[in-house]
């Protein structure tokens, strides 16, 4: 019995070890009502402009550029604001 439970053990600690830990994994595209990043990976292969749009328009809010950090695995950054006061349009939602 003391065999079987060695041998568990050892199998359960080489499954553990050979696994990656995905301790520094972020998506391409992360938000929320205040605001957002959007990985750099994603300039040449999508509108980023679109993509921040209709991410805040989804709370009745504009979307602001705050900071791009212009290197692979850098981010771009944007704010969610309200909607600039007398305006009275709506924010653009974008149709795929």
């Amino acid at each position: 019995m003391r065999l079987i439970g060695a041998a568990l053990l050892t199998a359960m600690t080489g499954v553990l070890v050979c696994g990656p830990a995905r301790a520094d994994w972020v998506p391409l595209f992360k938000g929320n009502d205040t605001g957002g990043i959007i990985s750099y990976s994603l300039v040449h292969r999508a509108d980023i402009r679109t993509l921040a749009a209709d991410h805040c328009a989804r709370y009745g809010k504009v979307a602001k550029f705050l900071a791009a950090q212009a290197y692979p695995g850098g981010y771009i950054s944007f704010a969610c604001r309200w909607v600039p006061h007398g305006s009275t349009e709506r924010p653009l939602r974008t149709r795929y």
